[in-house]
């Protein structure tokens, strides 16, 4: 007797080799199999007339076997199944490749449901290589058991050798056993989004009968998905909010005179931000705050408020981590010039150290006890120099910067002791539904305006037959005194992708500007080595720097105002926008100039898209319709949630789920009425590397 628990070897139709390509897919249980959902979804609903077909027509058909036989073709050496398939309007050819094995269960005689796509081939219409299905009881009219070729068909992920008609037919054997599954979700969040039960979403899902069960599926066991992954969420903000910190009151004449003194106005973006994080300074759990926006939005502006209040209080030091060491020199730079005095700013990197306030020669331990700013990378964290009482820490522009990593944030002080409040900067455009998704444990800060003045990046598509204009619209800003950045897809050459690498372009721009010189930047240089060269870039001894898409995350380089992008289809427009994002800082118009091979309709809409938006939101919301999130986001961090069913696109949804796993933990902490849903959180903490 089949239960839940039974391995696929008891199955009908699971051989041992059906059972070695399932365990492939991770499929090792009935219950395996069951939750193994499809990824799209083939629409037959009506049946065409086979005198009514057109070329390139999806059809589903009924007809009977006149005719069919196997024969060896002779140009391509392969088994060719032939058939002739006739209803009351017509007579069809039918064509399978390397299946004899359909003359064994197909005869002339039969009715068949077929389903796939018609073209014109051997002289006229032909359906190639379609699902089929015999139907024995068809004379009574009974169609009821089609399976593949029938209404709304499933399609699965598959491995080599197996096919989605056998998984559909392994499915349909142990479905009755869903009934036996019990819900996992509380009753009371069922009710209140009026949300079928999971027995009847996983039938649904698998073979519906119409659209809207199908919708009715998804629903529920999508926002399942979005729950799980924001109770753990909930969970990861609920354990370091339960840790005590600081209360750093809101220094307001301190805060007005600084503001009044900066050379520009805050925008509404900035204020609503910074108000939102000196709020929470105030609260005595610490804060766990994203604030999001632009290259070039005012992010470090916002922090500067915060690292005043903080300073202020008296209370402890803050810790900013930047990730590469020359930006950390950067940041040293501007709070220096937005902290003039009163603020002792030190910087510690492995290859300086530094600090604004005292001469002479410093041993690091003696920065770090004096400093109420200490600016470098994240190896900060890991150092022996103790850094406590550390009373805010700001992460820049480090999307891998994990859970793990914030928990060993939290402990600076010793666990004991008051845990820092946590500010992450972020550049990378993230629609706010993902946003949601994938930051749930920390709160959402936006800034989404440019400071005033600020000129957008002219930005234009450059097809190869107007490279040699683009490259002398380059040498004329370059004799300006301007520098320029070159990116590509690639460090070496490879043949297989046909991309443009960093290396040759350095060595082909040689020649084609003698008179500059050229730097080169990629992600397999030493440490040391990037350093100097995004120094010497820094330091206008480069003109040209020809990089990789390790620049994505880099310096501030107000001289450099053209980026050049080589294979510019190859990278997805939230990065493409990041490059576009390292000029334009300065008070000289910058362009952005994206070279492509590609003549697919699909890179243009892409592009267009860029050429059209500044904005790094709407070009993130049109990155994920175009791409989706696995491809777009896929390697902004190793927590990233992968969803089978849910919409990343469902603000509403993604809300509910966040609503709700909030009600949940606050009134069970420990999940002690839920242990189903406990279980899924500790799937999901051995399969994300949250490093």
């Amino acid at each position: 007797m089949l239960t839940l628990a039974s391995p696929l070897a008891d199955l009908k139709g699971a051989g041992k080799t059906t059972v070695a390509r399932l365990k492939k897919l991770g499929l090792d249980t009935v219950q395996d199999l069951i939750f193994y959902f499809p990824f799209r979804y083939d629409r037959f609903e009506s049946v065409s007339e086979i005198g009514s077909l057109q070329d390139g027509q999806e059809v589903h058909l009924i007809g009977q076997i006149d005719l069919i036989n196997n024969r060896r073709s002779a140009k391509r050496r392969m088994n060719l199944t032939e058939a002739l398939i006739q209803d009351d309007s017509g007579i069809l050819k039918v064509v399978w490749f390397n299946q004899p094995f359909i003359t064994k269960n197909l005869q002339v005689g039969d009715f068949v449901s077929l389903a796939g796509r018609v073209s014109e081939q051997y002289g006229g219409l032909c359906l190639t290589s379609p699902a089929y299905e015999k139907i024995p009881g068809y004379e009574s009219g009974d169609t009821a058991n089609l399976r593949h070729t029938k209404g709304i068909v499933p399609t699965y992920h598959l491995v080599e050798g197996l096919t989605s008609k056998q998984l559909r037919y392994l499915i349909s054997q142990v479905l009755p056993l869903a009934s036996s599954l019990s819900d996992s979700l509380p009753l009371e969040i069922i009710n209140e989004y009026g949300l079928i039960p999971l027995s009847a979403a996983i039938k649904k899902i698998h073979f519906p009968d119409d659209e809207s069960h199908l919708e009715e599926a998804k629903r529920r066991l999508g926002f399942e998905e979005l729950f799980v992954w924001q109770l753990r969420a909930q969970l990861i903000k609920r354990q370091l909010k339960g840790r005590h910190s600081w209360e750093i009151p809101f220094n307001q004449e301190a805060t007005q005179n600084f503001v009044n003194h900066l050379p520009f106005k805050l925008t509404d973006g900035q204020k609503k931000s910074g108000w939102e994080i000196l709020r929470d300074l105030e609260k005595p759990s610490p804060m766990s705050r994203l604030l999001q926006g632009d290259v070039g939005s005012g992010k470090t502006v916002v922090a500067a408020l915060a690292i005043l209040n903080t300073k202020l209080a008296g209370v402890g030091r803050t810790l900013l981590m930047a990730p590469t060491e020359i930006l950390a020199g950067q940041h040293f730079e501007t709070f220096q010039k937005l902290f003039p005095t009163g603020l002792k700013i030190a910087l510690l990197t492995g290859g300086r150290k530094e600090a604004n306030w005292l001469s002479g020669k410093l041993k690091p331990t003696e920065i770090a006890s004096e400093a109420d700013l200490i600016i470098g990378t994240h190896a900060l964290i890991s150092d022996k120099v103790s850094l406590a009482p550390v009373a805010l820490a700001i992460v820049d522009e480090q999307q891998r910067f994990g859970v793990n990593q914030r928990k060993k944030l939290s402990d600076l002080n010793g666990s004991e002791n008051n845990c820092p409040h946590f500010l992450s900067l972020s550049a990378t455009p993230i629609p706010r539904s993902l946003a949601l998704a994938l930051y749930g444990d920390l709160d959402l800060s936006l800034i989404n305006e440019l400071p005033a003045g600020r000129k957008p990046v002219v930005t234009r598509v450059v097809k190869e037959n107007k490279r040699e204009t683009a490259y002398a619209f380059a040498t004329q800003e370059l004799k300006k005194g301007r520098q320029v950045f070159v990116v590509c897809p690639l460090i070496s050459p490879s043949d297989k992708l046909g991309s443009k690498s960093a290396k040759e372009e350095a060595e082909k721009l040689k020649n084609t500007f003698p008179d500059f010189s050229i730097g080169l930047l990629h992600g397999k240089l030493k440490s040391v080595d990037k350093e100097k060269v995004m120094a010497d870039f820094l330091a206008k001894k480069t003109q040209i720097l020809v990089s990789t898409a390790v620049i994505e995350v880099g310096i501030d380089i107000k001289n450099a105002n053209l980026m050049l992008i080589e294979g510019a289809e190859r990278f997805g427009l939230a990065t493409l926008h990041q490059f576009r994002g390292r000029v334009g800082r300065g008070e000289e118009q910058a362009y952005c100039f994206l070279f492509t091979d590609s003549s697919s309709g699909e890179t243009a809409k892409r592009l267009e898209a860029l050429v059209k938006h500044n904005n790094g939101q709407e070009l993130a919301e049109e990155d994920l319709k175009l791409r989706g999130a696995g491809e777009t986001y896929g390697s902004l961090q190793s927590g990233f949630p992968e969803l089978k069913i849910a919409s990343l696109f469902d603000y509403q949804q993604i809300k509910s789920a966040q609503v709700s796993a909030e009600t949940t933990v606050a009134a069970d902490p420990d999940l002690k009425r839920w242990p189903k849903l406990k279980e899924q959180i500790g799937k999901i903490e051995a399969s994300v590397h949250l490093e």
